[in-house]
């Protein structure tokens, strides 16, 4: 029976930070959604005997992905909480040596006692001996408080320590307890696409035979890249304008910080030029003071001497210095530490933006086309199905068709980012990757997508699992290679190596 008083389940890193990545994907999945949602409306076929497995084989993609998540999670998870249980081991070996050392001083001191310097300087000894004697209880003393300032670092960083291995352990019981649900689910998703598969096999194999199928198959997926390359554009532009947007806000910044520093500079010239000025009226003004006063001495000499020789003294205005005063003006500004208004704005640059997708500069590598030739297949299996081949009454092929177990590794053959991962009638899980300049690389009939729209891609990334959703009868992968929209062989662009 479960308490009443069960203490709630602890909000880790980990979930907020899902949490926030959850939110950052929503507004380019809602894009997705609508455009497949255009393509449905558009199509002109009956309902496909594949269709009534759509819901299925998208919750068993979708939870393989979360597995698939979650083992990648768990493994990172558990390398951190070893380093975390390296890392105490080696703290607590360091505070056990530190905490002998500060017994051992504390119990030097309780046995010396508290008087070491008033018995040295009252021993009567050489006062030489007297000086180094207490030099040396300095330098303990300074050790000690050292020895005592390491000791509560490391006992914080033991706290801190204690507190990250804790919610290390938290987060790993969280992804064991995700990581049990989504098998569940799982296998619920297997078992209803096994039954759906043994209600609907007599008509999924009429209607894979049915004539123009295969064309209406290839329409819908040329209609999609058309309708995702349109996407990627409005991408594209507005990550330009953003990125637009933000260097207008800085360079607005920058004016406005050059606009002050030369208001700063203007004001802190005119203060200057006021004290100066204010300085030499100070020193005029001084200068007519001693003037008069040394007129009005020799005025009053003058005088002496004519009351000396009995005449009468002229009387001469004395003469009155102008006020002065003392007051002293403030301290100069330093010109020097005031930036020059005409000092040029230094380029801005954003270490947030995103160059274009398929740039060299976003981390995919060289450009596609000079990869002509040099790709690996995306899995490893048998070639049953060649570009241009015919599929019954249906056109040619537009990609090839590689057997492979169910749950074999698709690999991406270059890097890219995600733009379209869901289940499409006709190819079911289907997964896209933009490399640039307009080229796509298409991978069908997985049992699992691993990635999300969205996400970057390197080479060798595993994308993923191979199987057979959509109605096909074997278990493989479907890929193809697009340029502008249009299809080429892809065995011309790999190495069988």
């Amino acid at each position: 029976m479960t308490s009443a008083f069960a203490a709630p389940p602890k909000i880790t890193d980990r979930s907020k930070q899902k949490e926030v990545a959850e939110g950052e994907r929503d507004e380019l999945q809602q894009k997705l959604n609508a455009l497949k949602s255009d393509i449905n409306q558009t199509e002109t076929a009956k309902g496909d005997a594949a269709d009534a497995l759509a819901d299925s084989e998208a919750a068993i993609s979708k939870a393989n992905r979360a597995l698939f998540d979650l083992g990648n999670e768990q493994s990172q998870t558990q390398t951190a909480l070893d380093a975390l249980s390296k890392k105490h081991l080696e703290l607590s070996k360091t505070v056990a040596v530190q905490q002998n050392q500060m017994a051992a001083l504390l119990r030097q001191q309780y046995i010396a006692g508290n008087e070491d310097r008033i018995k040295l300087l009252l021993s009567g000894d050489n006062p030489n001996k007297i000086n180094r004697e207490l030099q040396y209880m300095g330098y303990v003393s300074k050790a000690q408080a050292k020895l005592i300032e390491a000791l509560r670092v490391n006992l914080e960083a033991i706290e801190a320590n204690q507190t990250d291995t804790q919610n290390a352990k938290n987060e790993l019981d969280e992804i064991a307890l995700e990581q049990r649900t989504q098998k569940t689910v799982l296998e619920k998703e297997k078992n209803t696409r096994a039954l759906l598969l043994t209600q609907l096999s007599s008509k999924l194999i009429a209607q894979r035979q049915e004539v123009g199928k295969t064309a209406r198959d290839e329409q819908r997926l040329a209609g999609l890249v058309d309708k995702l390359a349109v996407l990627i554009e409005e991408q594209k532009k507005a990550e330009a304008a953003r990125r637009e947007q933000r260097r207008q806000e800085q360079l607005a910044k920058a004016q406005a910080a050059a606009e002050a520093a030369a208001l700063a500079k203007a004001q802190a010239l005119a203060q200057r030029q006021a004290q100066v000025a204010r300085a030499q009226e100070l020193k005029q003004q001084r200068q007519r003071a001693a003037l008069a006063q040394k007129q009005n001495a020799a005025q009053a000499r003058d005088q002496d001497r004519a009351q000396a020789k009995g005449s009468p003294a002229t009387k001469t205005p004395v003469f009155k210095p102008d006020p002065i005063d003392d007051d002293q003006p403030p301290p100069p500004v330093a010109l020097a530490a005031i930036p020059a208004a005409t000092a040029p704005i230094a380029p801005i640059v954003h270490n947030d933006e995103t160059p274009e997708a398929g740039s060299q500069e976003a981390g995919f590598g060289k450009p596609f086309a000079s990869l002509r030739g040099l790709l690996r297949l995306p899995v490893r299996g048998d070639l049953t199905n060649r570009f241009g081949s015919k599929r019954g009454d249906g056109p040619p092929s537009r990609g090839i068709f590689i057997r492979a177990a169910e749950g074999a590794q698709v690999k991406a053959v270059a890097a890219g980012r995600v733009i379209f991962a869901d289940w499409l009638r006709g190819f079911g899980n289907l997964i896209i990757l933009d490399h640039g300049n307009e080229y796509m690389t298409i991978y069908g009939n997985n049992q699992a997508l691993l990635k999300r729209p969205g996400d970057l891609i390197k080479a060798g990334d595993v994308i993923a699992n191979a199987g057979n959703s959509g109605g096909n009868e074997q278990s493989g992968l479907y890929f193809e290679i697009r340029h502008q929209g249009r299809a080429f062989d892809p065995i011309s662009w790999v190495t069988i190596r």
